[in-house]
């Protein structure tokens, strides 16, 4: 974060991640005078906005690390903070093993990974993802931009999704078949369980998971088909991570995986405001950059 001795720093954390929290705001204090630790009680979806104390406070902020237990990265909260030029990090679903794990990094070789891959897709018109347990999607970004999250955030208005490593789009367009054979929310690592999405014209239509399909429904109660929006393709791009370990956060990072998610995406380039932000985390994929095969970054192999 390249937090200086003259700048604020706000840690908001919530209930359940207290601890982890009162760990960053004492170092940001060993650093600067102007630190402050908020808390609140956990939000019921990733995506929800906080109190606007919370919001209040890291709009003013010149850094922002957020250890919470539902995700601030897609919330209005988070996109005022970078716009008003906070250096933010959120850190959704951290416990203290995905922190000793996955934050003590070799940055730059991350940042050289994300580079490396975004420079194979970053001109594509097509995206195409395929796995031998039935994936076979297809992304269009059209005018929208690939994003790296390196975990480096110097700059004002950058933000990280800590652990880091991925290059991810949010596409104007999807059409296909998803297997999510990984990590997703609310199951944690699947244990041999598969879960299917299909996708048209950039909405999913199906989703043969009960748990997953009501939580969609919930929300699509107070926003409509928003919440069914195909939000996000990601690549891994964690050359440490090479066991997935159940953690969305941390397991989205592993190199070579793909993630896929639905709902919210305009806190990473795309226009859909929902209470709502699921990702799946897909292994041993095959990934086409307008018909050329991409070469993944390769960690230990990974597999769910």
């Amino acid at each position: 974060m390249n937090l200086g001795s003259t700048e604020s720093c706000a840690v908001v954390t919530d209930d359940k991640r207290q601890a982890i929290g009162e760990a960053l705001y004492a170092v940001a204090s060993e650093i600067t005078d102007d630190a402050v630790l908020l808390r609140y009680p956990p939000g019921d979806q990733h995506g929800e906005e906080p109190p606007e104390p919370v919001a209040a406070a890291i709009a003013g902020a010149d850094v922002v690390l957020a250890p919470t237990t539902k995700s601030l990265s897609h919330t209005e909260a988070r996109t005022a903070a970078n716009e008003a030029g906070a250096r933010v990090a959120t850190l959704p679903g951290i416990t203290d093993g995905v922190f000793l794990m996955g934050l003590d990094a070799d940055y730059e070789s991350i940042a050289a990974e994300c580079e490396r891959v975004l420079e194979q897709v970053a001109d594509a018109d097509e995206i195409r993802v395929t796995t031998d347990l039935g994936t076979d999607i297809t992304f269009e970004p059209g005018a929208r931009e690939w994003q790296l999250d390196t975990g480096i955030v110097h700059q004002p208005g950058e933000m990280s999704n800590l652990p880091a490593g991925e290059v991810f789009v949010s596409p104007e367009d999807a059409n296909g078949t998803y297997v999510v054979d990984g990590t997703m929310m609310p199951h944690g690592k699947l244990e041999g369980e598969r879960l299917e999405f299909e996708v048209d014209d950039g909405y999913v239509t199906r989703i043969s998971d009960e748990e997953i399909r009501t939580q969609v429904e919930d929300a699509a109660e107070e926003v409509g088909e928003a919440a069914y929006n195909l939000a996000e393709l990601g690549i891994g791009t964690n050359l440490a991570v090479e066991d997935l370990v159940g953690s969305v956060l941390l397991d989205e990072k592993a190199a070579g995986t793909v993630h896929i998610a639905l709902g919210d995406d305009h806190g990473i380039g795309g226009d859909t405001h929902a209470p709502i932000h699921l990702d799946g985390i897909i292994t041993e994929p095959t990934v086409y950059a307008d018909g050329e095969v991409v070469d993944l970054p390769k960690s230990s192999s990974v597999a769910p």
